[in-house]
């Protein structure tokens, strides 16, 4: 295998590469070992056909698309790490040569990691927060609680109500006809929670049990289906159960249910003390985000769309894990939200570009200010990582490879490279925009 490195505009870059002929007769083997049982040929058992036969029947291209996949796959993660380029992209393939006797020669379009302009980033000002804790507060958390530890009830004695949980059967209609996917059996649908597209919950208040309702609703004209997009549909519900939250007493038993704590005063006392550590961790991260924006508002770099692209996919991915835990796919959640996957990604576009804008400067400032992550900082980190899941460290450490142990070093470098910028950071009180915005020019003076 040989590989040709070409950099490109915008912190591209493309990377040539050749395969062997050898390796190329390898891979078609290997693809007709893969593909044989599926052929039927008569004349020849399944399973049996000779590959020159398919080859001669086919065309000689027949088993190129598989023996180019293996190849790519095989080849490409060892071409990245022979071109020495820090790529930050998933890559754009395109097969320039696949021909029998001759190298497989295929490219890869990839965003390499831009470098960074530093601006000034000691003695960065941010505005300081208040973290006192209000009685309103402490009584908003005391509910929360409450609703935490309530029980759910079914309710036989009234209508729907706003906060309360329809047990219902449904199907859609649009033009009289029922669509795909539109029909749910004994689902439960919190009223309030505008899981389901437009006015569908609101038209379900004041329903009773065992009432059959006719919902008229309106797709969204950026539906993912373009066969409902915009389209007025109907939906046939029948209402099965009506499900509502019974609150405990706000008391000294519910403090103890709660707390290990014997009355509500203490309790109470205990809640106060942590919404102030709260407050203070949330201030810690809003004055470390102002810090890092002004970072990157006095820095230079550019940021290849592809390696935006990625960013973006990657946080899709993440929330796809997350609402998958909760037993919802991505299929319903667009279907119910009434998004496409363009539309998400557009919608996460900016939080992409400032997570990647993030990374950036602060690894530069790593770099710049010459941090290093020891062993024993990594081993730190381990044992801290070990005691949250329950693990043995040394356990922990043995599963753990090179990628994800230099994963866990840069980490550390940028929890480094934020803690030095926030001890040398100036703090001041929020004042009016027009003051801020003069404080701001000085400062950049």
């Amino acid at each position: 295998m040989s590989v040709q490195v070409e950099n490109l505009e915008k912190n591209m870059a493309k990377l040539t590469i050749e395969v062997s002929a050898e390796d190329l007769e390898k891979a078609l083997e290997a693809a007709y070992q893969k593909e044989k049982n599926k052929i039927s040929i008569p004349g020849f058992r399944k399973g049996k056909v000779p590959r020159a036969m398919v080859e001669k029947m086919y065309g000689a291209a027949v088993f190129y698309e598989e023996a180019a996949n293996i190849l790519m796959q095989q080849n490409y993660p060892a071409a990245v790490e022979e071109s020495g380029a820090d790529i930050v992209s998933r890559p754009t393939i395109d097969i320039v040569q696949i021909e029998k006797g001759k190298p497989f020669i295929f490219t890869a379009e990839v965003a390499v990691r831009p470098e960074v302009t530093l601006g000034k980033y000691m003695g960065v000002t941010v505005t300081k927060i208040d973290c006192t804790v209000s009685d309103e507060e402490v009584a908003e958390a005391l509910e929360k609680e409450r609703n935490n530890n309530s029980r759910t009830i079914s309710v036989t004695d009234r209508p729907v109500q706003e906060g309360d949980t329809a047990v219902i059967d449904y199907e859609g209609f649009v033009d009289g006809v029922a669509f795909e996917g539109g029909k749910g059996e004994n689902h439960s649908l919190e009223i309030g929670s505008h899981s389901f597209i437009d006015t569908f919950e609101d038209q379900l208040v004041g329903k009773n049990v065992g009432d059959e309702v006719e919902v008229n609703v309106t797709f969204p004209e950026q539906y993912h289906a373009a066969d409902l997009a915009g389209k007025p549909a109907m939906f046939k519900v029948k209402i099965n159960e009506i499900k509502a939250k019974e609150l405990p007493e706000l008391d000294d038993e519910f403090a103890q249910d709660v707390s290990e704590f014997d009355t509500l005063a203490e309790y109470k006392e205990d809640l106060k003390k942590r919404l102030e550590e709260q407050k203070e961790n949330e201030a810690k991260r809003t004055k470390e985000d102002e810090a890092i924006q002004k970072i990157i508002d006095k820095s230079k770099m550019e940021l290849p769309d592809a390696m935006v692209d990625t960013q973006c996919e990657n946080m899709i991915e993440e929330f796809a894990q997350r609402i998958a835990q909760s037993g919802l796919s991505m299929e319903q959640y667009m279907q119910f939200s009434g998004l496409t996957l363009d539309a998400l990604k557009e919608q996460v576009r900016p939080e992409a570009v400032s997570r990647i804008q993030s990374s950036l400067v602060l690894e530069a400032i790593a770099k710049a200010e010459n941090i290093e992550v020891t062993d024993e900082d990594i081993d730190a980190e381990i044992e801290k990582m070990a005691s949250m899941y329950g693990m043995e460290a040394d356990k922990l450490k043995g599963y753990m490879g090179d990628a994800e142990k230099n994963s866990m070093k840069r980490d550390l470098e940028i929890q480094k490279a934020v803690a030095l910028i926030m001890d040398n950071a100036k703090e001041r009180k929020a004042t009016t925009k027009k003051k801020a915005d003069s404080e701001a020019e000085t400062e950049e003076a």
